[in-house]
């Protein structure tokens, strides 16, 4: 009997690994079931679901060029198909969660404090939309970039310094 891929036989567990079972097929042949295709859930021992001995249903799934044979349990099994996306999204709504309050997303959210480590004036995260923005030109957009990031070199510098003891200040 010459086995295909596709095609579905009883078989008998003949042997049981961590990661799976030897089934015996009609005719001698063995084929091994992984252990991710005993069942539809997820398997951490596959002695809970198999047992040496045990006759089971098993799907070919594969057959190599060297003789192993990829069986599946779970393919094996008809089930009907899945609901196609316009039958799947006619579900019934979630129930609202009475640990959260409900309102709506975005409403009243509190407001970021000021000042504290962000920089005045926006924090170079573009303009705010109710602000106009004037057109510069691009020498002008260069020289408001260096003056910037001069800034940004000379704060970062005073922080570090202070952080290693001042000015020069070095342990020898």
């Amino acid at each position: 009997m010459s086995i295909e891929a596709g095609s579905k036989l009883q078989g008998k567990v003949t042997g049981i690994t961590h990661f799976g079972a030897f089934v015996e097929l009609p005719g001698g042949s063995t084929g091994l079931v992984h252990i991710s295709e005993v069942a539809d859930n997820y398997v951490k021992d596959i002695n809970e679901f198999l047992k040496v001995g045990d006759e089971v249903l098993v799907k070919v799934v594969n057959v190599e060029k060297d003789g192993k044979i990829g069986l599946s349990i779970r393919k094996a099994v008809d089930r009907p198909e899945r609901p196609e996306t316009s039958e799947r999204s006619a579900r019934p709504p979630r129930p609202d969660r009475p640990d959260r309050p409900s309102r709506p997303y975005n409403s009243q959210r509190p407001s970021r404090p000021q000042g504290g480590n962000r920089p005045q004036g926006g924090g170079g995260r573009g303009p705010r939309p109710n602000q106009a923005r004037p057109s510069l030109s691009f020498e002008d957009k260069m020289n408001r970039f260096l003056k910037d990031s001069e800034e940004r070199i000379s704060t970062l510098k005073r922080q570090t310094e202070s952080k290693r003891g001042g000015r020069g200040a070095r342990r020898g």
